[in-house]
């Protein structure tokens, strides 16, 4: 209809040939196509990948800030191991950070982000998504959750905290994802704590994010348990 709004849609951007190369190096590790520990060349990579080099080691050095990856001076890279000791250093920031945050955003949500946040829970409990469908969806229900709150910095720092604890989890879940209850335990999960954020009392809501962390934290320790098995 001629004048209807049309502000629910969003600008969509093009990605550059190294943000595309970085999303699909990281979505490998992520799903531990590439192991922990795995060396590899960078020439290997722009191969499968049909670009040249530049934009390969362009892309490792964005993710070497992001903890996924260790460059070596010459033409090779390695995925980062896991370790037990960076693990508790991710999760022990992220409680710092988060609690604070969804503490503030619970005052300051809107029915519409509300709304947002509520349709993120459905996917969780679809069992027709694939990982990638679901882990996409995970990452924009906690960015949904904390942006009123947030500054610029707090979500560059929770980005990299988010993928560097995201592998830990999807390793530790890889395991679980064939259990007709997993999608259900993931959506019941999320929806307790967006019920708790819903009471708007920051301390309530500070405390369901702690819960949450602490439960992903012991999942995500399954996952180093999973590569040492």
């Amino acid at each position: 209809m001629a004048g209807a709004s049309t502000t629910g849609v969003r600008r969509v951007q093009p990605l550059s040939v190294v943000e595309q190369v970085t999303k699909e190096i990281r979505r490998s590790i992520l799903a531990a196509d590439l192991r922990p520990g795995q060396e590899f060349s960078l020439r290997e990579i722009a191969g499968r990948l049909g670009v040249s080099i530049i934009p390969v080691r362009e892309a490792l050095h964005h993710l070497e800030s992001q903890g996924l990856i260790i460059t070596a001076r010459g033409k090779s890279a390695t995925v980062a191991p896991l370790s037990h000791e960076d693990l508790r250093a991710i999760y022990r920031l992220r409680r710092q950070i988060e609690p604070e945050l969804a503490g503030r955003a619970c005052l300051l949500l809107t029915d519409r982000d509300h709304a947002r946040l509520t349709a993120h829970l459905a996917v969780f409990g679809d069992e027709s998504l694939g990982l990638e469908e679901i882990y996409e969806a995970h990452h924009e229900f906690h960015l949904d959750l904390l942006r009123p709150a947030a500054t610029g910095w707090d979500l560059r720092m929770l980005g990299m905290l988010w993928h560097a604890a995201e592998r830990y989890v999807r390793l530790a879940s890889g395991g679980r994802d064939g259990d007709p209850d997993e999608p259900r335990r993931r959506e019941a999960a999320h929806a307790e704590l967006l019920a708790a954020v819903a009471e708007r009392d920051p301390g309530r809501a500070a405390q369901a994010v702690l819960i949450h962390l602490d439960t992903n934290e012991q999942i995500a320790q399954q996952g180093i348990a999973a590569v040492a098995d």
